[in-house]
């Protein structure tokens, strides 16, 4: 039996009043569970894996809030009858302050 090993999930749920929900699932192998202290390569191995997995899953985490972000932006501009926010001005301007902008 030391090469049972069971899976597991790691998921992340999101949800918004505003937005649609999602959920992301990544499934992993447990170390082997025939032992009944798992080897330092098995926690090694399954740590390693733990680690890809969130890092997948904040990568679709990010591109999914990203596209709600745009959404909500493209709702308020059309709401207000203004333009949307100008990306490539906003992200020229991160991080400093502008003094008195004209219109």
């Amino acid at each position: 039996m030391a090469g049972d090993s069971q899976k597991l999930s790691l998921t992340g749920t999101y949800s918004s009043p505003t937005n649609a929900p999602f959920t992301t699932t990544h499934e992993l192998q447990a170390p082997p569970s025939g032992t009944v202290i798992p080897t330092v390569p098995d926690k090694t191995k399954y740590l390693s894996d733990l680690r890809k997995a969130v890092a997948t899953m904040q990568d679709q985490v990010n591109k999914e809030l990203t596209q709600r972000m745009e959404e909500d932006k493209a709702k308020e501009a059309g709401k207000n009858g203004k333009p949307a926010v100008d990306d490539a001005k906003e992200e020229e301007q991160y991080g400093e302050e502008v003094q008195g902008e004209e219109d």
